[in-house]
């Protein structure tokens, strides 16, 4: 799919955002957070691809690991819309799941191996 201009929230509605990225091929993640939370993830795209239009306020930051990526959570919903990536800290992913008018469970979805990306083990952590 194209880079089509994509709008998303959180579950209440609070973080509210605008994202010009494909949707496919979208992604599952298997490190320690992502099988956690269970997102589908949009392809990578830069970060100017992503613009809060309201309630940047009302995101919390998440880091773990070697605190490169940078995981954004809703404070009061407890929602993940999107993340700065690791692999490359300019690149971004969206969770499909916030986008309006997109059924993630009708997309076709890979795997991303970030947890060859750990250095720290759960036992160590």
């Amino acid at each position: 799919m194209s880079n089509d201009l994509h709008h998303g929230s959180c579950h209440c509605g609070a973080v509210q955002f605008e994202v010009r990225a494909a949707l496919t091929p979208a992604a599952r993640c298997n490190c320690s957070l992502c099988r956690r939370k269970g997102a589908l993830m949009s392809p990578l795209f830069p970060a100017a691809g992503l613009t809060i239009v309201q309630g940047e306020d009302a995101l919390t930051l998440y880091q773990f690991n070697t605190h490169v990526a940078k995981h954004y959570f809703c404070k009061h919903c407890g929602i993940y819309p999107f993340h700065q990536t690791r692999k490359d800290p300019l690149q971004w992913r969206v969770n499909l799941g916030c986008l309006d008018g997109i059924d993630p469970y009708s997309l076709d979805a890979g795997l991303s191996d970030g947890a060859s990306l750990s250095t720290i083990t759960l036992e160590d952590a």
